[in-house]
């Protein structure tokens, strides 16, 4: 667990304010989960990803996303090679250990859909051949506020395929003031190094897995989920895939903690990360008020 601590402690340094959002990216890492990271442009959105997937090891890939991005510049393509007669599979930069996907509202649905079996089953599936992603494989993927000019809404089942969802906004002015003392001192490590190995990501993958979880606890997420689905009005606002990814996050914080078995708090502590962006009020309003309704009036086992 050291490094584990030494890559918390690289991310907190990094984007100085951050330390909600580096226990997050850490959860995600251990529950073999994707993550979202929303807000304003220029807040360290990038600079946070960037940051985890250069420490994690193994092969990193990044893709800015513009309007003119096809699903090929993604997954790869087939090229035929006259002088051998035959088609040879190029593969994109989706064939990593893990993928920045830089604001990924910024291209088409089409091209956002195409991460769906990606991220859902950890493989490529172009002209009827199967390709698996190598493991661990994460896809961590920045957007600009919706609002913003030149941005696409992503679909609603391609945001039930993100484990979690991490809001960035504008840290308090005395926190403006250090990075700009950190940057000026060139204190902040702009290209950091591997900490971590694809191998030992694994190793705790499956420990997060061995977090015991109690029928009291099942009980628990399942009247946690039902609740949303009440007071939201409709039984798909949150899926059988969320219900399991809350359980999943919440024993990735259980093993960060070093805890054996999955408790109430361990499952309060992620709620709104893993259902805020599975919540699309038809107001577009945010949807935090109902989730903090929701754990203030479901009765703890």
């Amino acid at each position: 667990m050291q490094s584990l601590q030494k890559l918390r402690a690289r991310l907190v340094a990094t984007v100085l304010g951050s330390e909600e959002a580096a226990e997050l990216l850490l959860t995600a890492l251990l529950a073999r989960g994707h993550v979202l990271i929303e807000g304003p442009p220029g807040i360290g959105k990038t600079s946070l990803a960037h940051t985890l997937a250069a420490s994690m090891g193994g092969t990193f890939k990044r893709v800015q996303f513009t309007p003119d991005l096809l699903p090929a510049d993604l997954l790869g393509y087939s090229l035929y090679r006259m002088d051998r007669g035959d088609f040879e599979f190029i593969a994109g930069p989706v064939f990593t250990h893990c993928l920045l996907a830089d604001e990924i509202n910024r291209t088409s649905p089409r091209v956002q859909s195409a991460l769906l079996e990606c991220m859902n089953e950890h493989q490529v599936t172009l002209d009827g051949v199967t390709r698996p992603l190598p493991e661990p494989f994460l896809v961590i993927a920045t957007q600009n506020d919706a609002d913003r000019h030149g941005t696409f809404p992503l679909p609603e089942p391609q945001l039930d395929r993100f484990l979690l969802s991490i809001r960035m906004e504008l840290p308090p002015s005395e926190i403006q003031q250090r990075i700009l003392l950190e940057h000026a001192a060139g204190t902040i490590d702009a290209a950091p190094t591997a900490l971590l190995d694809p191998e030992e990501i694994l190793t705790w993958q499956e420990q997060v897995r061995a977090v015991r979880v109690s029928e009291a606890m099942a009980s628990y997420i399942t009247a946690l989920c039902e609740g949303l689905r009440r007071m939201g009005g409709s039984d798909a606002a949150v899926s059988v895939r969320a219900s399991l990814a809350l359980m999943q996050a919440a024993r990735a914080t259980a093993h960060l903690e070093g805890c054996e078995a999955l408790h109430p708090d361990h499952v309060k502590k992620v709620f709104p990360a893993v259902l805020r962006h599975r919540l699309l009020p038809a107001d577009g309003s945010d949807p935090l008020p109902m989730i903090r309704s929701i754990l203030q009036s479901t009765p703890v086992p």
